[in-house]
């Protein structure tokens, strides 16, 4: 790791991502950051999202950059709902209230980096 930024000092060549259990049917393959070892500057996860999943309202201590690959995610900001649909990103900042969901009939696939990486302890995530 390089001392002042977090980041691997040589080149990481991940074959397979750590599977981040879940309760949801949520999946979460992370290839870079905290869970595989990577330390803390970023987290990259690919995820898939099944129909009806939605999670509660978190206020984190990361920004969180997501781009969807295939279906759509509804995310709900102070400033109102906005739909993501395939081909689209999306950041959000530190300390911004977020809800993140897909209500709509089909799967959700998309990619989430988080900077810093993301971490139970960061991500602040209200009670259901």
């Amino acid at each position: 790791m390089n001392k002042s930024d977090g980041l691997p000092d040589s080149v990481v060549h991940r074959t397979a991502p750590f599977r981040v259990p879940t309760a949801d049917d949520k999946v979460i393959e992370e290839h870079f950051g905290r869970a595989v070892g990577g330390g803390n500057a970023l987290s990259i996860a690919h995820m898939v999202a099944p129909p009806g999943w939605s999670e509660p309202a978190q206020t984190p201590e990361f920004g969180e950059f997501t781009l969807v690959s295939r279906g759509r995610k509804r995310v709900i900001l102070p400033d109102g709902p906005v739909i993501l649909e395939a081909g689209q990103s999306l950041y959000v900042p530190p300390g911004v209230r977020v809800q993140y969901s897909n209500p709509f009939g089909e799967e959700t696939e998309y990619w989430s980096v988080c900077v810093p990486a993301f971490s139970p302890d960061l991500v602040h995530r209200e009670e259901s």
